[in-house]
């Protein structure tokens, strides 16, 4: 009999786990929303029975006092030989509180009787980052802050079509002066690298275009940017496996997230497809 194939999503409220949930539902995942986690290991045993082959559970902060049950159920599913994948959806605070006061959804650590509703929200949404803190730490984080509802579906559809014993390795660029990715594992900084920008001809066009290419290979310090990133990568990728990860994010930041990061992900992508599992994610050029 196949092993069945489990999705656990969690993340911050209004941070898109319905939206992840209905990427897996168009992908053939039978999907249960706000599983309270006692019920976690006996709805997987009655999926079981029934043959089925993927489920996606969800769960949220409502939950609060039972999720510290959920990793020790995550071990025990997957030594019975159900292939589990975690995913943690975040977002920064500015976004969130955005998100709910367009949609005049109560958070759901609220305090309806607060004064000041905008600082209630805060609260309210920090509370729930150290309420899910375990939770964050033992999955692979997508930071939503920045991308549709469409990005994000394609995005979870990526990720859990990757074989889970093998490790995915996610290349993203991005710009500064947006934020640095919530979901990054590695960072790298490449804003002293000489800037297409600053090129009148290359100004309107990004890392994908040959002339941009042309011009970034042509300096010698792109070309060390490029080895120096690819040697730390080497060098830690295979310990990374021994500690069970299936899921690395490097992000590549530059200004505007449309030049230097752009051409480096895709060098990057190009250098390690061969060997391992990539895949890519421009945020600032994708949100466009």
């Amino acid at each position: 009999m196949a092993s069945l194939e489990m999705v656990l999503i969690t993340g911050m409220s209004g941070s898109g786990k319905s939206v992840a949930l209905h990427a897996l539902e168009d992908a053939g995942y039978y999907c249960v929303d706000n599983l309270p986690p006692e019920l976690l290991t006996p709805f997987v045993a009655l999926e079981q029975q029934h043959g089925a082959s993927k489920v996606a559970i969800a769960m949220d902060v409502r939950s609060a006092t039972s999720l510290p049950l959920v990793p020790q159920q995550l071990r025990q599913l997957r030594d019975s030989g159900v292939v589990v994948q975690s995913l943690f959806l975040d977002a920064n605070t500015e976004t969130l509180v955005r998100r709910f006061s367009e949609t005049r959804r109560l958070h759901p650590l609220s305090r309806i009787d607060a004064s000041d509703q905008h600082r209630a929200l805060v609260d309210a949404i920090e509370l729930e980052r150290e309420l899910l803190g375990e939770m964050r730490e033992q999955a692979h984080v997508l930071d939503t802050s920045m991308i549709r509802s469409s990005q994000l579906q394609g995005y979870v559809k990526s990720l859990i079509s990757a074989p889970i014993t093998q490790l995915t390795l996610v290349f993203e660029s991005f710009a500064f002066k947006r934020g640095v990715p919530l979901d990054a594992d590695y960072v790298f900084d490449v804003r002293m690298l000489p800037n297409p920008h600053y090129e009148s001809g290359l100004r309107q066009l990004t890392g994908l275009d040959e002339p941009v290419a042309n011009y970034l290979k042509a300096h010698s310090e792109v070309g060390d940017m490029f080895r120096h990133i690819e040697q730390f990568l080497n060098h830690w990728l295979n310990a990374l496996v021994r500690d069970h990860r299936s899921y690395v994010t490097v992000a590549i930041g530059c200004t505007g997230g449309q030049h230097r990061s752009v051409y480096l992900v895709e060098q990057l992508a190009a250098a390690f497809s061969p060997h391992w599992r990539t895949l890519k994610r421009h945020r600032e050029l994708d949100a466009g």
